[in-house]
């Protein structure tokens, strides 16, 4: 049995799942949180063999415990005491490699990466561009390469598969020679994601990859669209950051930079002050008083105004982006729709899609309204364009590209 252990390192916490990539089913998954507080937290939860691929996975039991966890190398001692403890035996299924999700990757990395000493620097050198992800990502590695030193250890990137945008796409017009001193452009985010679901959508359809025209909404917490030609990403929503593009949970969006001068002129914001209300109180939570769009669609049942504008300007949002990459593609194949909102939530699918009939965009009410755990189409049968729900698997992506890169 071929397995990986796959790591998303954050500056107070780590997740991670340990996959068999023969069936690819998850053997077990973990949170290590609170590191760096007076009482640390760890979460392990073991799962039962499938017994019909790995839709059919069963959660057999959850392992929890309370103690001092001062950082990230105490973190991973910690995990390694679950797996001893609780199962799956690590020396009975030892990774054959480790893969670590790693936020931003420049211009420099645009395929996943064995970290050796060098990579390690180019992480950190890179955390300017994502000052909040990068050394947290780091922290992860560094750690996890104590706790596995025989194993291979490979780094994959959220903008690595955004790596194909035409210069057209990821340059700004802005002065050319203060952006390349800055490196200043669109790097775009949620790449592992993107990638999953274009490539499943097509292996669901049985159409080939290099045929379709696609886009992709990743609509969760944080959200992103990519037109996907060929199983190449031409344009993304999200940029320099993940700031840029949709309205999202707490975040902003496209916004006129001039509202920014304005407010530092009239309402003496700071650079922080700004930054933390693009990023922590704008979005939904801005408009609507909630960031989780449960909130939001149980508040307009109830009457709440800003409730409905919220939702307003969010699925407007959606359709300008539809309508720019229909033009971006020439046409599109494929629409899928992915992560928490995007899966779980019929009246923004609906609601996004519904001025799109003149290019063949037809949705189903009764498939869009159904419940349902795993990938399905939404679009009537007479739909010239297939429109699906696709669950995202983030982690089995950074595993498949894991292995890949490790050559094991």
């Amino acid at each position: 049995m071929s397995v990986v252990l796959v790591v998303n390192s954050g500056s107070s916490s780590f997740k991670y799942q340990l996959i068999d990539m023969d069936a690819e089913s998850v053997l077990a998954s973990g949170l290590v949180e609170r590191i760096g507080e007076p009482a640390g937290r760890s979460t392990h939860t073991v799962f039962a063999p499938p017994t019909d691929g790995p839709a059919a996975t069963m959660l057999s039991a959850t392992y929890e415990r309370e103690l001092p966890i001062p950082d990230h190398t105490a973190g991973f001692a910690v995990m390694l005491d679950a797996f001893a403890e609780n199962g799956p035996s690590l020396e009975e299924n030892p990774p054959a490699a480790v893969g670590h999700r790693v936020v931003h990757g420049g211009a420099r990395f645009f395929e996943p990466t064995i970290i050796t000493p060098l990579v390690e620097i180019d992480i950190g050198e890179l955390s300017v561009l994502a000052p909040l992800h990068n050394p947290a990502n780091l922290e992860g590695i560094i750690a996890a390469k104590k706790a596995f030193p025989d194993r291979a250890h490979v780094a994959v990137f959220d903008t690595a598969f955004h790596q194909t945008l035409p210069r057209a796409a990821y340059t700004y017009a802005i002065d050319s020679q203060l952006a390349a001193q800055h490196r200043i452009r669109r790097y775009g985010f949620h790449g592992t994601s993107h990638k999953f679901v274009s490539e499943t959508a097509a292996a669901y359809l049985g159409r080939p990859l290099a045929e379709l025209r696609q886009i992709v909404f990743h609509l969760g917490n944080g959200a992103s669209v990519t037109a996907i030609d060929g199983g190449r990403s031409v344009e993304t929503s999200m940029g320099l950051t993940p700031l840029e593009g949709l309205v999202m949970g707490t975040r902003s969006g496209d916004i006129d930079p001039a509202v920014l001068l304005h407010l530092a002129r009239r309402a003496s914001m700071s650079i922080d002050d700004l930054d933390d209300l693009l990023n922590k109180r704008s979005g939904l939570l801005g408009l609507s008083g909630s960031s989780d769009y449960r909130d939001i669609d149980e508040a307009i049942l109830r009457g709440d105004d800003r409730a409905l504008l919220a939702f307003e300007v969010y699925v407007h949002r959606l359709r300008a982006y539809a309508g720019a990459y229909l033009a971006q593609l020439g046409g599109v194949d494929v629409i899928s729709f992915t992560a928490g909102v995007g899966e779980n939530t019929p009246a923004v699918r609906a609601a996004a899609l519904t001025t799109l009939r003149f290019a063949g965009v037809e949705v189903d009410p009764e498939r869009n309204e159904a419940r349902g755990r795993g990938i399905r189409v939404i679009s009537t049968d007479a739909s010239r364009v297939s429109v699906l729900v696709v669950p995202t698997n983030e982690e089995l992506e950074i595993a498949r590209q894991t292995l890949q890169a490790a050559g094991v």
